[in-house]
């Protein structure tokens, strides 16, 4: 178990994502195709470790973009009626796709892990839990001098990820429709990303936090029975 799965008492593993040009030596290709990307974080998250290429990205046409992923001709028509399908449902303004954070670099590989079976440094730290575990993890963020100051993202999900990376910050997301079903996320639960060479500051954040909010969780519940 992770420092960091202790110090919050998470439900699910936190995972680490690192992403590369070629396969690591000694790691495993996913031996089955998930419907989206982020199928995987759950696999990851259950104690699996492995590594897809480009092709296990495309079942998600919205997730591949998101990643960075070189689509075919063929399947950019694909995202692009999956797009137009949210569009005309208003669940998103067309205006609004330039704006969806992707990752810079070509895909070549994503390797997936439990954070404390990670066997590379991770790119990005992704962990699932509720509002008091994350409100925690945004406090030690902020006085580590990491966190982020946009609003908590929504759809879709996957793009947490290199909106992390590319920033340099942390990254909270509520969740989307499809990521909830592909990971089995519980009404209770969002995400919060962190970027891998900001760990270490946030974890040693977080133990001051966790006792702060200790010794302030007493105060304020002597005050509400006075």
């Amino acid at each position: 178990m992770s420092e960091l799965q202790k110090l919050l008492n998470l439900q699910a593993a936190p995972i680490a994502i690192t992403f590369r040009a070629t396969a690591p030596a000694g790691v495993a290709h996913v031996d089955r195709r998930e419907p989206a990307g982020c199928g995987y974080w759950k696999r990851a998250a259950a104690g699996e470790v492995f590594y897809t290429n480009a092709d296990d990205h495309k079942n998600c046409p919205i997730g591949a973009h998101t990643h960075g992923v070189t689509l075919s001709p063929e399947e950019s028509k694909q995202l692009e009626g999956l797009v137009g399908t949210m569009v005309g449902l208003e669940y998103i303004d067309m205006s609004e796709v330039p704006s969806i954070p992707t990752r810079k670099e070509p895909f070549g590989v994503a390797v997936y892990a439990p954070l404390d079976q990670a066997p590379l440094a991770a790119d990005v730290v992704l962990v699932r839990g509720n509002a008091r575990q994350l409100m925690l993890l945004a406090e030690a963020a902020q006085s580590a001098g990491v966190s982020d100051e946009t609003p908590t993202m929504g759809r879709p999900t996957c793009a947490i990820l290199p909106d992390a990376i590319n920033r340099a910050r942390t990254a909270a997301s509520f969740g989307c429709i499809g990521n909830r079903v592909y990971t089995a996320l519980s009404d209770n639960d969002a995400y919060f990303a962190i970027p891998g060479p900001a760990l270490a500051a946030v974890e040693e954040r977080l133990r001051v936090i966790l006792h702060a909010n200790n010794e302030l969780e007493k105060f304020h519940r002597a005050r509400a029975l006075s």
